[in-house]
């Protein structure tokens, strides 16, 4: 459906203002499928006061606990974008589609957003499957997705920007901060598709070079709700903490369970990588508070930026929202995406690519800014911890921006991972 119903642009032209900043440093990502047949060409209309985007988020199934928080932000984005005037000049006409939490929906409805819609971009997937499944359609039709969730790495493409964390700001650091607290067993539970099963693959390889022994690895299918199994195998390894790569409605049963067993964060730590602001509130408070978390972004940063982004969103959907990273990160890939049009002075997908190294912004999380070899973004790593306010309240930071290096390349324990 194509949606063009007003918002409130609260802090529009400040955060546009404020927020981009242009370079002309960068190169491009080398272009993938060499010898493919080549792309259709494309159908994006620029004679009018409008541009397409397709915004592409599971609003039902299993990931809708996570996904809709990142629709409302892409909306919000789009609001504030076409207040401050819109992207050289024309307003954003938003073309909507729900991903329903099926890899295989994403792939059809990237078609057709591409295809019928002719989008100039799409903003959305979550799951590594989603994304997988949505690779070789923007890959075959040289159209671009801005992806807005950390991931497992080990993957890049010209097609894609990621604009959440990779491993090497996320799980690695959340992996040091274990390290640092002295943890040396852990326990590995995740959903089983290929976030989980990747990460955990890197895991594994950090352990053994960092002397952390792997005590088990347990897999539930997406939406699975009985982890009395699962928990009572964690409960009896004894681990020195759990690594948690479940992800959507699972977390809510599997955190039920643990604390029905007498599991805290005090004898036995979970640190998630796919639970933020919006999920504890449909787990519960008393079932994960302590806990700790790994992310590039939570709703209580003190900063200037933030703060305006938090009282917009809040002004838009109402004070009982809560921000999170994910959101943050499509909000911001929309800005990121903004710059790069700018740039490059064109909606053309080449002269997109070609402008997108070093396009920086002002963003809620601090400044991020593109890297045009691997389409990633610098970030800050963050580990939190769950407050008894249903807010994550930092413990730890990086200090700074990190690289991405999605594939590793930079630790030597994962030489032979990307294989």
């Amino acid at each position: 459906m194509t949606t063009s119903r007003s918002r409130r642009a609260i802090g529009a032209a400040a955060l546009l203002t404020a927020g981009l900043v242009l370079s002309a440093c960068g190169a491009r990502v080398d272009a993938a499928g060499a010898g493919a047949p080549a792309a259709a060409p494309s159908c994006v209309d620029t004679s009018g006061n409008e541009i397409k985007v397709g915004f592409l988020n599971s609003r039902s199934g299993t990931m809708a606990i996570s996904e809709k928080t990142v629709y409302d932000s892409l909306s919000l984005a789009a609001e504030q974008i076409n207040a401050a005037g819109g992207v050289l000049g024309k307003q954003l006409e938003i073309v909507a589609e729900d991903g329903a939490s099926e890899p295989t929906i994403f792939a059809e409805k990237a078609q057709k957003l591409i295809r019928s819609d002719c989008v100039a971009a799409v903003f959305g997937g979550w799951t590594s499957s989603s994304r997988k499944a949505m690779l070789p359609v923007f890959e075959s039709n040289n159209s671009l997705l801005f992806y807005p969730v950390q991931y497992e790495g080990l993957e890049s493409s010209k097609n894609i920007f990621y604009t959440g964390a990779t491993t090497n700001q996320q799980i690695i650091p959340a992996l040091d901060y274990l390290k640092e607290q002295g943890v040396t067993s852990l326990f590995l539970v995740g959903s089983d598709y290929v976030f989980p099963q990747t990460a955990n693959k890197i895991i594994k390889a950090y352990g053994a070079a960092n002397g952390i022994e792997i005590k088990g690895e347990e897999y539930a299918p997406l939406g699975h709700t009985d982890f009395a199994t699962i928990v009572s195998k964690v409960r009896d390894a004894g681990a020195g903490a759990v690594f948690n790569t479940l992800n959507g409605d699972s977390n809510v049963a599997f955190f039920k369970e643990y604390r029905n067993l007498g599991l805290t964060p005090a004898t036995m730590p979970v640190i998630s990588v796919s639970i933020a602001e919006e999920e504890v509130g449909g787990i519960g408070v008393d079932n994960i508070v302590g806990q700790p978390v790994a992310w590039n972004y939570y709703q209580t940063i003190d900063s200037p930026t933030n703060k305006q982004f938090v009282d917009a969103f809040k002004a838009e959907y109402g004070a009982n929202r809560v921000t999170s990273d994910p959101m943050e990160a499509a909000y911001t890939s929309l800005f990121l995406w903004k710059g790069m049009v700018e740039k490059a002075g064109s909606f053309d997908v080449a002269a997109v690519q070609a402008a997108a190294g070093g396009v920086s912004y002002d963003a809620p999380e601090g400044t991020v800014t593109v890297n045009g070899e691997n389409h990633h973004i610098a970030k800050t790593a963050l580990i939190g911890k769950i407050g008894a306010d249903g807010l994550i309240h930092t413990e730890w930071t990086s200090g700074q921006p990190i690289e991405p290096d999605p594939y590793l390349k930079t630790y030597p324990w994962a030489s032979g991972l990307a294989s």
